[in-house]
């Protein structure tokens, strides 16, 4: 293996033909360089849609209502869904062990106020639960609890953005803030891996905005996660339970889609994934296809190398070279041009992606990368195809009769 001699008659032989050895290695680096880029392009499109996630739990069921398109049982169409306390507690009861975290959700606009500062901000009057669906991270104080729910506390939580904007320079913990002419105690700072918007949020207790704000019990969302414990098919089937078994609790037509809107995100990831199995698939039926090609060029360029060098080959074996050596010897020459050039379009590949980074985030692929690992893996596998390619001219080397290859010219 590590011949001296040997190694200089390969790259002699490598030498004597520069052209076919560069054309066959090259047709290698190139399908480890489209394979190694369209993969990292594959892993951007996947970046891009779990970036949609990071700051919802990814086992999130959303609940809304909106108008009946059609009469039923009685009821015309037209009709306003509106759910209530009573539906959240519904959820929280019947379905126990298949939901983990349960939140309503009130919307509202509001003006808040703090000294000689002032701006508006959403405001989200939720459950406790909510900080675990929407991965609300808290910088300081605490997040809203069950007493400040039950016993309609005034209390508040604000994200970083709306700290900074009223308060500038002051730590807004524990302090009073104004929100539509209501004085409010700040009990706990947030942030939010969903962007500015999600930062300029103030969180109330839902049952307090519905005393102040309307002295009703209406709720305009409901949103819960699922058991992890599900598959992909049992949370599915598990939101269409939830829909028709509302549809039915508000008598509305099964058939009817704009009355009650229950969405979850395992429909979003089994569409997506079902995509982008396609779009993997794309890549390596492209990239196998591609270094097909180059395992098909290392074998032609052995092939006609043993066919160049029978009288060589010819008198090393009346010399006593055994079918091993000589067999080696054209495979080691076969698995040094495709490492050479399978590395080779490794690196090529990586250092385009680096090249590319964000600058594809239009056409939705964020951060292309790819595993390294399974790249290398990619490459060895195709060192030993190349090694398999090589096998077939170095068997017919080796059974050269050294008085037939004397006679060649």
């Amino acid at each position: 293996m590590f011949d001296r001699d040997r190694w200089g008659e390969i790259f002699e032989a490598i030498g004597k033909n520069k052209l076919r050895t560069f054309l066959s290695g090259f047709t290698v680096a190139l399908g480890i360089l489209i394979f190694t880029i369209l993969l990292g392009l594959g892993n951007g499109l996947l970046n891009s849609f779990l970036s949609s996630f990071v700051d919802d739990a990814q086992n999130i069921i959303f609940i809304r209502g909106g108008n009946t398109s059609k009469a039923y049982k009685g009821f015309q169409e037209n009709r306003r869904i509106q759910f209530k306390n009573e539906d959240f507690e519904f959820i929280k009861s019947n379905y126990i062990g298949k939901v983990e975290f349960a939140t309503p959700r009130i919307y509202r606009n509001g003006s808040a106020k703090y000294k000689k500062e002032s701006g508006s901000y959403s405001i989200r009057a939720v459950h406790p639960d909510h900080q675990y669906l929407e991965k609300t991270i808290m910088m300081n104080g605490r997040y809203l609890n069950e007493s400040d729910v039950n016993e309609r506390t005034k209390n508040i939580v604000i994200g970083r953005l709306v700290e900074k904007d009223l308060f500038k320079n002051e730590k807004a913990l524990g302090k009073m803030l104004n929100v539509d002419g209501i004085a409010y105690k700040i009990i706990g700072v947030f942030q939010d891996s969903g962007g500015d918007n999600e930062e300029r949020i103030i969180y109330m207790p839902y049952k307090t905005v519905q005393l102040l704000y309307g002295n009703n019990d209406h709720i305009n969302q409901i949103n819960l996660s699922y058991n992890m414990a599900m598959s992909t098919e049992q949370a599915i089937a598990f939101s269409k339970k939830i829909e028709e078994d509302f549809k039915e609790k508000f008598k509305v037509a099964p058939d009817d889609q704009s009355a009650i809107r229950v969405r979850s995100f395992a429909e979003d990831i089994k569409e997506t994934m079902v995509i982008l199995g396609g779009i993997y698939m794309i890549i390596f039926v492209v990239g196998i296809g591609t270094l097909i090609s180059g395992i098909i060029g290392i074998g032609n360029i052995m092939t006609f190398s043993v066919k160049e060098r029978t009288k060589e080959l010819g008198i090393r074996k009346a010399l006593g070279a055994s079918p091993k050596s000589i067999i080696a010897m054209v495979l080691q020459e076969s698995v040094l041009i495709t490492s050479v050039a399978g590395y080779l379009g490794l690196i090529l590949g990586i250092l385009a992606l680096k090249l590319i980074g964000n600058n594809l985030e239009e056409f939705f692929i964020l951060n292309p990368k790819v595993d390294t690992g399974i790249i290398m893996i990619a490459t060895i596998i195709l060192i030993f195809f190349g090694l398999l390619a090589g096998y077939i001219p170095a068997r017919r080397a080796a059974r050269i009769k050294p008085i037939i290859a004397l006679r060649d010219e």
